[in-house]
């Protein structure tokens, strides 16, 4: 018996030493006050504001589409040689047209892989 009094008091001494360590908790009233005011229904959320995409041929007039730069043409496929869809890249559709047809004819031509296992 004798024991389990001994355990009982070790418990309540460490739960005691706890509840000293801890801050003491906050009232509902205090929390209130410290919290920020919201902001007006009319702001924008978030961090940042998104930047609006531009297609960038319609921007830079000297920037040709041509199936035999593959360098440019790199910019508009994944690492998985997908062709990125124009809501990505920002392009209109216009130019999203003769990206698309510019790199199936430098895939067909090797310029560019079709996939991922096709090496240089």
């Amino acid at each position: 018996m004798s024991e389990e009094v001994k355990t009982t008091e070790n418990k309540t001494e460490a739960a005691e030493k706890v509840a000293e360590a801890r801050p003491a908790a906050r009232s509902a009233e205090g929390s209130a006050e410290r919290r920020p005011a919201r902001k007006p229904s009319g702001a924008p959320r978030g961090r940042f504001q998104r930047r609006r995409k531009f297609c960038k041929f319609c921007a830079d007039k000297s920037m040709h589409i041509d199936h035999k730069d593959p360098a440019l043409l790199g910019q508009f496929i994944t690492e998985r040689y997908k062709i990125l869809p124009s809501r990505v890249t920002g392009t209109c559709a216009k130019h999203q047209r003769g990206l698309t047809t510019a790199i199936k004819r430098a895939r067909v031509l090797a310029l560019l892989s079709f996939t991922p296992l096709h090496h240089d």
